[in-house]
């Protein structure tokens, strides 16, 4: 493909480490990347804007509802899980129907990951932002609280105030990532470093916003 925007989705594998050229051991993310299906085409004439809808992970019939069948049935293709929409700057380069596969990256190739972070419920403090403990000593009355919160004439919590409350289970963009390796025939892409998402998580690999 010759269009300069390229991504696609995949699934966290997990993690391991493989040996360079020089036999230094580099940590490396496996994803399952692919092959994603083109389900429809939008053009800027008629929807304001160029992009392609893809869908990725192949879904039991019964679990679509009736309008998902009919719109994969509309594009000739088995039912999918996962849809995401990428804006390309080439529209001509796609076809309904097509396969979008993990050899649209190359090693070398750097890289912008998305994924939803680990939700980790309720945390306080000390987890959720990193907040300094008190003493521990047995004097001490005051060791994970949230301590006070410098309120005093208006008498309110003030917005933005760093508190305890739900951590995790957010949007989380990873840039500048390098593709280590990629097996077209497996539908493998190894990615240097971690990435975020739990394993079997959901991840959108895209060409990178910064050089």
């Amino acid at each position: 493909m010759t269009s300069s925007k390229q991504a696609i989705m995949g699934i966290k594998i997990g993690m391991t480490q493989i040996f360079d050229e020089n036999d230094k051991a580099v940590p490396v993310t496996v994803i399952e990347a692919g092959p994603c299906t083109v389900l429809q085409k939008k053009i800027n004439e008629t929807d304001g804007y160029n992009a392609i809808q893809v869908g990725f992970y192949n879904l039991k019939e019964k679990l679509a509802n009736k309008p998902a069948k009919g719109h994969f049935k509309k594009a000739n293709v088995k039912p999918l899980r996962h849809i995401k929409e990428f804006r390309v700057d080439n529209i001509d380069d796609y076809e309904t129907g097509q396969d979008i596969k993990v050899d649209i990256f190359a090693d070398g190739d750097i890289v912008d990951v998305v994924g939803t972070s680990k939700g980790k419920g309720f945390a306080g403090g000390v987890k959720r932002h990193n907040f300094a403990r008190g003493s521990m000593g047995h004097g001490s009355k005051y060791h994970r609280r949230p301590g006070s919160l410098g309120a005093k004439g208006p008498a309110r919590v003030f917005k933005g105030r760093k508190l305890p409350g739900r951590l995790g289970g957010e949007r989380v963009t990873v840039q500048g990532l390098k593709v280590v390796k990629v097996y077209p025939d497996r539908n493998i892409i190894l990615i240097r470093g971690s990435i975020p998402g739990p394993k079997r998580g959901l991840v959108v690999i895209k060409n990178t916003v910064k050089a």
